[in-house]
């Protein structure tokens, strides 16, 4: 997609206005379908619906829709020719969608070209592109974060955990147990915090069991690199089946150098949540291990320099059954006069994917970090953390991935996560039982069969 210049982009916006206005006047009625139906959430986005229609006349249903039954019921809508307009949707639905006839992709792309793709994160576009241009409209996301002691990385002269090689520098500095961990490694097979953690791991180095038809092997070298590495950062961490309620407390604690974790502790960190306190100081309510964190989105293993950020990005997917015109004003909207309220849904998980507009291009951002998070006590993101923080949480978006999402193949990639062999052959390795070399035969042998 080519770049908009300044006056393309005025022209658009123009267009964009007038289609609101052609909308408007037929006094249209579409349905959104969304997943966030937690009822405070259910109602910021009712609201910024009926700022919408004030603006526009075009009314807005809002239908809550519990995410695990989102497939089957738009499975069957589309069989029955009755789809929502507008569906707010993961990833994992976007290509499938598509090929399908769910989506229409012409209908997203003609939005996304209107805002700007430029002011869209890459990475997050990159997710969803098909021939005709995008299948759905990209929202919001947030990626995947190595959680580290800034302070204690900085008294002992060590670069941020950007690389393997950070990392195991700052394990060989900073471990010392039981007082400090090194690291706290998911290690628990059957949890799914073990498989976000090690898709990341994967990803950083380059490394996925597909490809562009379907299961490709994996490579020797990088996935060796990749499983010593592993080894390397379970070894720093505590004994037993470890997942993401031991690495935060520990962190929490002051009991560890680093972690991998969502963005969703954010908040958790500055002492705004009761139920999940700092303890490194004697008041649960303190910012001050916030003040001491730093943060890393996209890392990088040898193999790949270039690193890569595990993200979990959501999408607006315009139907085949919409009012297309009204259906585009509303996202249109939502992605525009209306992003800011967007976000203000759940700001701790949900990353600005469009950055600004033509006016300004770190509108979205700016407005974003001034939006309060936590559950007890309320906080503007950037009055917690520094600009340069603020930077690297939004940043990660640009190199946002997934297995299988650059080749059609996610749906494998997830039947692969999901059946946790990488997971069990990983512990395996780690306890032990064979050899990285027999590890990745094994790896192999047991995920090419898998479909």
């Amino acid at each position: 997609m080519t770049m908009k210049t300044p006056a393309r982009v005025a022209l658009m916006t123009a267009a964009s206005v007038l289609a609101l206005t052609s909308a408007a006047s037929a006094q249209d009625t579409i349905r959104f379908w969304t997943t966030e139906e937690q009822p405070e959430r259910l109602e910021r986005q009712e609201a910024m619906a009926a700022d919408f229609t004030a603006e526009t006349g075009i009314e807005v249903e809002v239908i809550p829709v519990t995410e695990s039954d989102l497939g089957t019921r738009a499975t069957a809508a589309f069989a029955a020719g009755d789809l929502p307009d507008v569906i707010y949707h993961t990833l994992q639905y976007a290509l499938p969608w598509y090929e399908a006839g769910i989506l229409d992709a012409d209908a997203a792309s003609e939005v996304i070209e209107t805002l700007g793709s430029d002011t869209f994160a890459p990475g997050a576009l990159a997710m969803a592109t098909v021939d005709e241009g995008w299948a759905s409209v990209p929202v919001d996301g947030w990626t995947q974060m190595i959680i580290y002691r800034a302070d204690l990385f900085e008294e002992a002269g060590l670069e941020p955990p950007t690389s393997y090689d950070n990392v195991r520098a700052a394990i060989e500095a900073l471990h010392n147990p039981p007082e400090m961990f090194g690291f706290v490694a998911a290690t628990k097979v059957d949890d799914s915090y073990m498989s976000q953690v090690l898709e990341h791991v994967f990803l950083a180095n380059g490394v996925s069991p597909v490809g562009a038809d379907g299961f490709q092997p994996l490579e020797m070298g990088p996935t060796v690199e990749v499983l010593e590495f592993y080894r390397d950062i379970a070894e720093a961490s505590p004994a037993g089946d470890l997942y993401w309620q031991q690495s935060r407390e520990l962190y929490f604690a002051g009991r560890a150098a680093m972690m991998i974790w969502s963005p969703f502790v954010l908040d958790e960190l500055a002492g705004l949540r009761d139920d999940a306190p700092p303890t490194i100081t004697d008041d649960p309510t303190s910012s001050e291990l916030a003040s001491r964190t730093g943060i890393v989105t996209n890392f990088a293993g040898p193999s790949n320099p270039d690193g890569a950020a595990w993200a979990d990005i959501r999408y607006f997917g315009i139907t085949a059954d919409a009012d297309t015109e009204a259906a585009q004003s509303f996202v249109e909207y939502s992605m525009s006069d209306g992003y800011t309220a967007t976000l203000a849904i759940a700001p701790e998980g949900k990353f600005p994917i469009r950055r600004g507009d033509a006016e300004n291009p770190e509108a979205f951002t700016e407005a974003w970090a001034q939006l309060d998070v936590g559950v007890d006590r309320r906080a503007a993101m950037g009055d917690l953390y520094a600009a340069e923080m603020i930077d690297e949480i939004i940043g990660g978006l640009d190199v946002a991935q997934r297995w299988g999402v650059a080749d059609g193949q996610l749906a494998l990639a997830s039947n692969i996560v999901n059946s946790q062999v990488v997971n069990r052959l990983v512990r395996e390795f780690i306890d032990g039982v064979r050899s990285a070399e027999e590890t990745v035969d094994l790896l192999n042998e047991e995920l090419a069969a898998i479909e």
